[in-house]
């Protein structure tokens, strides 16, 4: 069961997607690796934990909730707008306008917001090799079907947490991670 949070977490951070992709630097042997990171799961994770820990009917600005999130402002709205297609959150315009939720904490799943964000995406950044190499064809027909099951691990360990859970702070049965 730890090897399978280890590995979503590891996964959620490997995320790759052509938008808004933020370089992370990690040690790899005897240099740098750079690597791209899609940040939109955590945005939005820490968003709606936010908000999910505002007084109800008060609005927070695009501008408050990424300074929390340490993002742009452009970058947050753009996160939460599948949210709010989705009716987890909802805005109002203007001068004492803002965000906030729209559903409760406790039944928005982590994994909701995954779905929200990534869709079908494959998980572990897949590319397209060239189609006459019989190499490239069996490590894609390989990574292809690893990826679905990266895909669901993940889903099945988000689907164990909401925000709620987030908001209330380390979940007991992730605290053995954090000693690790």
């Amino acid at each position: 069961m730890i090897a399978i949070i280890i590995l979503t977490l590891t996964v959620i951070m490997m995320i790759a997607n052509t938008e808004n992709v933020a370089m992370a630097a990690t040690k790899w042997q005897d240099g740098p690796m750079v690597r791209s990171t899609n940040t939109q799961f955590a945005v939005a994770v820490h968003v709606l934990t936010y908000l999910a820990g505002v007084e109800e009917g008060h609005t927070v600005s695009s501008e408050e909730l990424s300074k929390s999130a340490n993002v742009n402002p452009v970058y947050v709205r753009r996160v939460l707008g599948p949210l709010r297609t989705a009716a987890l959150v909802s805005s109002r315009p203007g001068v004492h306008g803002g965000w906030e939720l729209a559903a409760d904490p406790a039944h928005i799943t982590l994994e909701q917001v995954w779905s929200l964000l990534h869709g079908l995406d494959p998980v572990l950044g897949l590319h397209g090799p060239d189609p006459a190499c019989a190499t490239g064809r069996h490590v894609q027909k390989t990574l292809t079907a690893l990826d679905r099951a990266v895909a669901d691990a993940v889903a099945a360990t988000l689907r164990r947490f909401t925000v709620q859970d987030v908001l209330a702070g380390v979940p007991s049965e992730m605290e053995p991670l954090l000693d690790a």
